[in-house]
């Protein structure tokens, strides 16, 4: 499939918020304090911000957009649409941005949606809310992008707990015929959806108490039960730095772009140092132009590139207009790269909940 070319549709704000609870790597149970320092140095992931039980992403996000819409000076009648991109609902059933909608106040012919596509949910959502604008059925959209992704796996396992963080972010869109082009390449492999899933909690598998709760041991300091989200560490490693590297090519090829030259900034989801560091190396990224926030907040899901645009990069996208290539990649499998060329803009600052 060709590109996904979007017109008449600008950035207006960005902001986001985390748990007022720090948890660093050494905190974990089943690490040394050598291992800890291992992990830091290695995975790149120092710090991470985890929610209480009481606290779900959509609280985070609730507090990220009652905040944005305040900072714009929105009427909150004069939003059309709320996507809330997340794969930690409220509930199965209802979808939570219907929630979202009453808490927040907005009126009753809000189109809401949740899209529960995982790390490249931020992508998803501005491509959801934007071509809604583009086609002239709205004309001002809130993307609500978190997750509490840590309560997803098993406390016991070393290969995923300590990756996470959790966090909510809110990002707003607005019509505007001056916009230049939101461009995206979107890809879907789902013949590796084994590589990151969640076993059991469906209707294919849904929770048993005889057999989802049940732990075992995989060696290497995993052990988990059916009801735990899984990561196939080497196939997602394998699949990170090779697809999203070709999709980033092909953008600035297709766009006649130089990424020495004519990207101010290349944000990669951040999923763990290694990853990134691997994706700027094959691609010769000038590394002063690719922001890191992994070691503030570990791996954000979704939520990632908007919050490397509120804690890494604020000053400059409320002070003059940049061009930006985005990378994300995760459940599907599926990864994307989103063009996007920004007037100056308003950046909230983060917010402890």
């Amino acid at each position: 499939m060709a590109n996904w070319n979007i017109k008449n549709v600008a950035l207006r704000g960005v902001t986001g918020t985390v748990p007022n609870r720090l948890v660093r790597t050494a905190d974990f149970p089943f690490f040394t304090q050598e291992d800890a320092d291992t992990f830091d140095a290695t995975v790149g992931i120092k710090n991470r911000y985890i929610a209480p039980d009481d606290i779900c992403a959509s609280d985070l996000c609730s507090d990220a957009a009652e905040r944005l819409i305040a900072g714009l000076g929105w009427e909150k009648e004069s939003i059309d649409v709320l996507l809330f991109t997340s794969v930690t609902g409220d509930y199965k059933t209802p979808p939570t941005s219907a929630i979202l909608q009453h808490r927040l106040g907005l009126p009753n012919s809000t189109f809401v949606l949740d899209v529960p596509m995982g790390c490249c949910g931020c992508i998803y959502g501005i491509t959801v809310a934007a071509n809604l604008i583009s086609a002239g059925t709205a004309r001002r959209a809130l993307v609500l992008v978190g997750d509490t992704a840590m309560r997803m796996g098993s406390p016991k396992d070393k290969s995923r707990g300590p990756l996470f963080g959790d966090s909510g972010t809110a990002l707003a869109l607005e019509h505007d015929p001056s916009a230049s082009d939101i461009i995206i390449d979107f890809n879907t492999m789902g013949s590796g959806y084994q590589a990151l899933m969640t076993p059991h909690g469906g209707y294919r598998h849904p929770v048993d108490k005889e057999t989802s709760f049940e732990y075992e041991d995989f060696g290497n300091g995993i052990i988990r039960a059916p009801k735990d989200a899984l990561i196939n560490g080497m196939d997602v490693f394998s699949f990170a730095i090779t697809k999203p590297p070709i999709s980033i090519r092909k953008m600035l090829e297709e766009q006649g772009l130089d990424k020495d030259n004519d990207i101010d900034f290349f944000l990669i989801h951040q999923a763990n140092k290694l990853i990134v560091d691997r994706i700027v190396k094959k691609l010769k990224l000038p590394s002063e132009k690719v922001p890191y926030n992994l070691q503030k907040f570990g791996n954000l899901g979704g939520a990632s590139i908007i919050m490397l645009m509120v804690s890494e990069i604020a000053e400059e996208l409320s002070s003059k207009p940049l061009t930006l290539l985005c990378s994300s990649f995760g459940l599907g499998l599926t990864w994307g790269t989103m063009l996007l060329k920004t007037t100056p803009m308003k950046v909230l600052p983060l917010n402890y909940l």
